[in-house]
Formats: structure tokens, sequence, C-alpha cells
């Protein structure tokens, strides 16, 4: 079988941002070419020219598709003929510029890729999942950890009926790295993430908490109705939180709990998440990815590991497993199952094929517009003493 049936060819590849200095950019190429069916082909590595044309050689980028901007390499490649010029671009910028190049790349005709949370507030969301709609791209949002085999086999087993009905959801994401200010002493990341005018309304919570949020809603499909939250910024002089907890109110009756902390000694991507339903209960951890426990009252606890060889595990599960049993399979192939699943739908669309762009298996454009509204309704609450507000958008799919 070819590379990407009926192309047969690798997809070419194109990177924004992730220049000296970044650390998603180098997993965007790492998870976007792992699979061997994306190659990556030009970039605006940096807003900086020096920069982007220095990073180059870092991601073996040829000098002459080395753009110093993304308008450049958005009209560059365009006059390329169509067999040359790429066929996705990836964001991996702050998140301030994320919509003006998404909007512009997706009214070019590209593919996008985007990282989360999509834009910089709601009213970017949403114009941008206006424009994707009155167009025929991909679109793709790397919300990482719901490309786990074991996230979706959860998801598989909720949706199946196997946990019956859901009463709750625990979700958490604990890190520590920033119980200092070391956004002062110029340290890129934590200097971006820690500005509103770069990162967004929120801290902490647009940054962790919006994929401890996703998770619940990927692995259970619940909508939810309501929201409650309580942002908290302990380091002194920082402007945006670094810590808040959030209760939602689920169409169901389940209730849902939220917490996000950067200020935790010790710790570093805690990512967990607790289900109970009516006929079992669920675990998983982001630092123990391979193993979930499945417990139900009366019976042994099981723990399921990927990946194909055991019966019991859902083709939601084993199908995105690459490896044999006792090879653990992480955070980067995590990452590139998003990919691959934008892969298929760049194939299909490539070759005039239909493809369902509201409910693909990898996070998309509607899942951006629900993360902003989420963090927009968590700040807006939080400013009225933890007040209960709406968390229903129009745009949120099961």
């Amino acid at each position: 079988m070819g590379i990407n049936e009926p192309l047969n060819r690798k997809l070419r590849m194109a990177l924004v941002g992730g220049g000296q200095g970044s650390f998603i950019g180098r997993v965007h190429s790492i998870a976007a070419c792992l699979d061997n069916r994306a190659v990556l082909t030009a970039g605006a590595l940096s807003s900086n020219p020096e920069r982007a044309k220095s990073s180059a050689p870092d991601y073996g980028i040829d000098d002459a598709r080395a753009y110093t901007s993304y308008q450049q390499l958005i009209e560059s490649e365009l006059a390329l003929p169509e067999d040359q010029r790429i066929d996705f671009i990836s964001i991996a910028t702050p998140n301030h510029v994320h919509f003006e190049v998404a909007q512009a790349a997706v009214k070019a005709g590209f593919n996008v890729v985007c990282d989360k949370p999509m834009t910089y507030d709601l009213a970017q969301a949403e114009q941008l999942l206006e424009t994707v709609q009155n167009s025929d791209v991909v679109f793709a949002l790397t919300h990482n950890y719901t490309g786990y085999p074991l996230v979706r086999q959860a998801r598989a087993m909720v949706l199946g009926g196997e946990l019956g009905e859901i009463n709750a959801i625990r979700s958490q994401y604990i890190q520590g790295w920033l119980r200092d200010s070391i956004e002062t002493d110029d340290q890129k990341q934590a200097a971006w993430r820690t500005d509103p005018t770069k990162s967004g309304a929120a801290g902490a919570f647009g940054d962790i908490g919006t994929h401890a949020y996703n998770l619940g809603r990927f692995m259970t499909g619940l909508l939810p109705e309501q929201i409650s939250c309580h942002l908290k910024t302990y380091v002194p002089g920082r402007r945006l939180d670094d810590y808040g907890t959030a209760v939602i109110r689920y169409e169901n009756g389940a209730l849902g709990t939220v917490t996000a902390s950067q200020i935790s000694h010790g710790r570093h991507c805690g990512l967990e998440i607790e289900i109970d339903g009516t006929k079992g209960s669920l675990t998983w951890r982001q630092e123990n990815p391979n193993e979930m426990s499945f417990r139900r009252n009366g019976k042994a606890h099981q723990i399921l590991v990927p990946p194909p060889e055991p019966e019991y595990l859902d083709r939601m599960g084993a199908g995105v497993c690459r490896l044999p049993a006792g090879h653990p399979e992480a955070f980067l192939e995590a990452f590139a199952n998003i990919y691959i699943g934008a892969f298929d739908d760049m194939v299909k669309r490539a070759a005039g094929q239909p493809f369902d762009r509201r409910d693909s298996i990898y996070t998309n454009c509607h899942d951006g517009v629900e993360g902003m509204y989420f963090i927009q309704q968590c700040v807006a609450s939080s400013g009225q003493d933890a007040a209960w507000v709406p968390l229903r958008h129009e745009a949120a799919r099961r």
C-alpha cells in the first residue's frame, strides 16, 4: 500500500513558529513525521527574520523555503506549482498569533494543524470556525492527550455503555514549574504564558485547565450546561492565574470538577481523570499512560493496558497503537495520532472524497471554539465570586 494512498506520496508540511528556544514546534515536527506520512518542507519559524532563517537548518528546511514571515510563506507557496507546494501548515506560536495565521492559511486553501488554545479569545475562535466552515480545508487542533490509546479506549467504553450512566468526572492538571516568578528572568516559555497580551484572559486555566476539561468532554461525550470557577494568582506580581478550580454541571445531571495548578512543588505533568458511572469507574493518569484502571463493585479491579494484543481493547484504542506489548507509547505518539487522523482527511480532501469535519476523531475547530468559551466563562465566573454561568456553546459536539 502506497504512502497516503491514493496520493502515493508524503504530505508536505510547513511550520509556523518553532524557532530556536521553542518546545512545541519541535514536538509538532516529530509527531507529524513519525509515521512517514509527511515531510517538513517549509517554515516561517520566528517573527524575527534573522531567527527564522537561522532556525531552518535545525529542521533541515532548505534556505529557499525558510521564510521570514507567515505572509511570505503563504504567498510564495501559492506561487509554486501544485505538485510542489505545501499541503498543510502547522501553527506552533504563542496564542495571540494563532488566529491571524490560521485565518490566512484557511483562506488560502491550506489545511491547518493548530496548537491549543485555538485563538486569543472567543470572538476570534467563532470567526475562525465560520471561515473553516465556508472552506473545504481540514482543520485539526492539537489537544494531543486525546490521542493516547487508553484515552480512546475509555471513550469507546463510555459511549458503549460499559460504565452505565455517567455521574461524575474529576479531572486535574497539576504542575509546579511556575512556583517562582521565572518570567521575570526572561524564561521564554514562562514569559509569554504569563503575559495577558500573548496568552489571553487566563494563565494556568487557559494553558492546562483546557486540557483537563477537554479530556473529560472527549472521554464521555457529555455536554456541559453551567460552570462555577474560582481562579487565583499566588505568585506576587503575576498578571494571570496560576491556580484554579471549577465545578461543572452536565446536561445529564452529572457533576464535574477541573483543577489546574502551576505552583505545586515537585509536580510535572500531572494530568489525571476519574470517571464514575452507575456500572463502573475509570481512572487514567498521563504520567503513567499505559495503564487504566476499571473498577466495579464486587468484581476484581482490572488494569487495562495497550497495545492491540489484549482482546478487551476496542478498535478505537487498539487502532492507534504502534508497538508490541511492554514498549511504552506516550506523548509523542499521542501527538502523532492527532496528525494521522488529520492526514486521513487531508488525503480524502485531495482525492475529492467527503469527510466529517465536525465529528472527527481528532479535535477540531469546534473543540477550539468550546475551549475558548470555557476560558471566557471561567474568567467571568471567577470575576463574580464563582457565580454559576452558562457553559453550553452552540458549536459544542459530542
